[in-house]
């Protein structure tokens, strides 16, 4: 049930948006183990010439950029499974973007089960309901 916040260079191309959902859907339940069908991937586009990278506009270097930030739930996954998709992300985004900039940034951010759910509904409450089902 993570929540991909996705900011992309360049103007708005929802034949782009598509596929960099996909791509990173895809990529986040086979190296996080994170649900496809709970996935949820919001992606806003920024002029180039709005941002900037050591002073200089994305447009004046000719380059591209990409910030991702991903929310799961604190826990839930090693720290290999996190660079390993850090790696993969940055590897497909420099597919998919022309002169893909390094200084392009993905932050897992880990967040309690108790502050964060879908459908009004914590992932601890769902945890524990499940464990309940369980016993």
């Amino acid at each position: 049930m993570p929540l991909l916040d996705v900011k992309l260079s360049g103007t708005p191309d929802a034949a782009l948006a598509a596929t960099v959902a996909a791509t990173l859907s895809d990529l986040t339940a086979r190296i996080l183990h994170k649900d496809p069908k709970v996935t949820a991937v919001a992606i806003s586009f920024v002029p180039r010439e709005q941002w900037f990278v050591g002073g200089a506009s994305l447009a004046a270097k000719t380059a591209s950029s990409f910030a991702l930030d991903i929310q799961v739930v604190d826990g839930t996954n090693t720290k290999d499974e996190k660079a390993a998709y850090l790696e993969a992300v940055f590897a497909a985004m420099g597919a998919l973007l022309p002169d893909l900039d390094p200084e392009s940034y993905i932050l897992v951010r880990e967040v309690k089960a108790d502050a964060y759910g879908y459908g009004g509904r914590t992932q601890e409450s769902r945890y524990v309901e499940k464990k309940l089902k369980a016993a």
